[in-house]
């Protein structure tokens, strides 16, 4: 299986990741902006809400190169986005300090912070999968789902896995369920059953 990169990744990368014990993730492609390579969805009190942080705009593109860029205080609006959203959620407050110190010591490369925080998402979800960097392009690999997940477009991953259904939710009497969110919400909110869920 070959997926790109993302920050904090959808609910939906990690049902992939759950069906295949060993991943590729792709080093060679280029970046791509508004994907989910630097951002992330939650759940708000106002709504979902999209998270993204600034890279470094230099020659290189290639996405295993790409700096992420902490002349702007991002992490600290980030954690405050995410303590807001999830302080009263049932598990937040025995992932925060860990997530956060990812977040605080400040990976250079976007691919190194992206690999951190999929690999302790992997730990704390209870998912058994290696994680290997690709070392050259394949234009048409087996089981591809590099653009398959997208926030300017829809996927039928969980439908086609047959976990199309809710979990709870912090805003679900608001909102009721909403789909499409990062891993964080379900981790948050279902802690150790996570990987009961993506099963």
């Amino acid at each position: 299986m070959l997926l790109s990169t993302a920050f904090c990744p959808p609910v939906e990368y990690f049902a992939l990741l759950a069906k295949s014990p060993v991943v590729q993730l792709e080093a060679m492609e280029s970046y791509q902006k508004q994907s989910y390579r630097n951002r992330c969805r939650i759940m708000s009190a106002n709504g979902p809400l999209d998270l993204s942080f600034p890279v470094v705009h230099s020659p290189s593109r290639l996405i295993s190169s790409v700096e992420v860029d902490y002349s702007v205080p991002w992490v600290a609006k980030m954690e405050k986005a995410l303590e807001s959203a999830y302080e009263s959620s049932p598990f937040f407050e025995f992932y925060r300090d860990a997530l956060f110190g990812i977040l605080e010591s400040e990976p250079a490369r976007l691919w190194d912070l992206n690999l951190q925080i999929i690999t302790w998402l992997c730990e704390k979800i209870g998912l058994q999968v290696q994680l290997l960097e690709t070392t050259d392009w394949e234009q048409d690999a087996a089981e591809d789902y590099r653009e398959a997940i997208h926030p300017k477009r829809p996927d039928s991953i969980l439908d086609s896995l047959g976990l199309l259904k809710p979990y709870w939710q912090v805003f679900r009497d608001r909102y009721g369920f909403v789909p499409g969110l990062s891993v964080l919400d379900l981790l948050f909110c279902e802690g150790p059953d996570s990987i009961l869920w993506l099963r």
